[in-house]
């Protein structure tokens, strides 16, 4: 069955353009697309999106309250947000939020579709500057490791806020996917959290790695 795909984004010809691009890659389907959010729960409902592809900067109800509305309507909707902000406070925002991606609108198509892929796997991708601005947000404040994690763990959960899935993790670290499973269980109780986008979000706004 086809990977169903939603766009929201107020700039129509970057909306068909989007919407162009997407329906020429095999396996995907766009299933709708929209200048704004004001219906996005009644869409959700409606169409099951696997993946959302959200502008943050429209009319009416923007990207962030239709973030929201989304994961409050379809909780495993993975949904990458593609936008032209960069500022901490949104992205802070949209991962609080539940973003699985944040992807400037510089990149490039094929960027994009290495996003959607790497979403599908369990990852969280970031464009470059977006990855360097989350990387330095950790060493412009050293913060006490308050929340006891080891060493592994501070190690895994900065591989997280890079986007890396559990098997690039594994990888990474040499050790199988289920030892990556158990030490982000742990974050997410340490953390007090249940989720990666959570964790990550947590991690960034308490400069926890560093």
């Amino acid at each position: 069955m086809p990977l169903k795909i939603l766009i929201f984004e107020d700039n129509v010809a970057l909306r068909l353009s989007l919407k162009t691009l997407l329906m020429g890659v095999e396996g995907y389907t766009v299933a709708g697309d929209y200048s704004n959010c004001k219906n996005a729960k009644e869409i959700t409902e409606t169409i099951f999106p696997d993946i959302v592809i959200m502008d943050i900067d429209m009319p009416e109800v923007n990207g962030i309250e239709g973030l929201k509305i989304i994961k409050e309507t379809k909780p495993d909707t993975q949904i990458i947000m593609h936008t032209v902000f960069d500022d901490d406070q949104r992205l802070f925002d949209c991962l609080c939020y539940g973003a699985s991606g944040y992807i400037l609108k510089n990149t490039t198509f094929s960027k994009l579709i290495e996003a959607i892929d790497t979403v599908q796997k369990g990852g969280s991708p970031l464009s470059p500057l977006i990855a360097r601005k989350v990387l330095n947000s950790f060493h412009q404040e050293e913060k006490t490791n308050s929340y006891n994690l080891s060493k592994r763990e501070l190690e895994i959960l900065g591989l997280m806020v890079q986007g890396f899935s559990y098997k690039m993790i594994a990888d990474a670290c040499f050790i199988s996917i289920d030892t990556v499973r158990g030490h982000v269980r742990n974050i997410y109780t340490k953390l007090h959290v249940n989720c990666g986008n959570a964790a990550v979000a947590k991690a960034l706004k308490d400069k926890i790695v560093h």
